[in-house]
């Protein structure tokens, strides 16, 4: 079977904790809007042949009209509207691929830091397996903490990982678990978390710091500090 990959962008968020009228995707950073960055690796990459945006119901023709066709992004062949939940959001636009796609990388929208490397190495690494995501160890000790505030236990970090996205999967694999999922009444924020429930096998593929989630607006400071030091980085390597 010939492997064709598409690209399931979840950016359907609101944005409640950035505390902004406009949804975090829709904001700039470096003079262009953070989903853009989000898309142009997907955009760029020879392993990624479709992709589909999920956005806020109602805002499809904003998405099209101010940023897939400004930017030259011909790979976004679908753009969809979102669900209440992030499990909603990326099932809908899973349901769009077209009939011959064999693998399905979900990444989200505010995470414009994604190297084309991680990309490939994601893709790559679900040959022989289930699925694969990318994920750094844990740096601080984690604790598990009562309902009262106080600390229940202390646990230990190693083998614990932070998952992150892009997230890959076979396709049927991926789709066999979301309508599990949705039968069983089980909804998760991690796409990965669906797939382990039926007992399949996925790979941990270690990520990059850089590759954070824009969430808040320390988050947005964050990822301006990144830009200035890769601009700073850039420069060095140029002179």
């Amino acid at each position: 079977m010939t492997l064709r990959v598409a690209a399931v962008i979840p950016a359907a968020g609101v944005g409640r904790r950035m505390g902004l009228a406009t949804p975090k995707q829709f904001l700039s950073l470096d003079g262009v809007p953070i989903l853009v960055h989000t898309l142009r690796v997907f955009e760029a990459s020879p392993l990624v042949h479709e992709i589909c945006v999920v956005v806020p119901g109602g805002m499809e023709g904003r998405c099209r009209g101010d940023l897939v066709k400004p930017y030259g992004l011909k790979k976004v062949t679908r753009v969809a509207a979102g669900g209440p939940t992030r499990q909603d959001s990326v099932y809908h636009g899973l349901m769009t691929m077209s009939g011959d796609v064999t693998r399905v990388v979900v990444h989200d929208g505010v995470r414009p830091f994604l190297s084309m490397e991680l990309l490939e190495r994601l893709v790559k690494a679900v040959e022989g397996a289930d699925g694969a995501i990318a994920a750094v160890p844990m740096k601080d000790t984690p604790k598990s903490v009562r309902d009262d505030g106080t600390v229940a236990s202390t646990l230990d970090r190693t083998g614990l990982y932070l998952a992150q996205t892009p997230q890959v999967f076979q396709r049927e694999i991926l789709t066999a678990a979301y309508e599990k999922a949705y039968a069983d009444g089980v909804n998760s924020t991690d796409d990965s978390a669906l797939v382990e429930r039926l007992g399949y096998r996925v790979r941990v593929v270690e990520g990059s710091w850089d590759n954070i989630k824009i969430t808040t607006a320390h988050d947005l400071r964050l990822a301006e500090e990144i830009v200035e030091m890769r601009r700073r980085r850039n420069k060095r390597k140029t002179r």
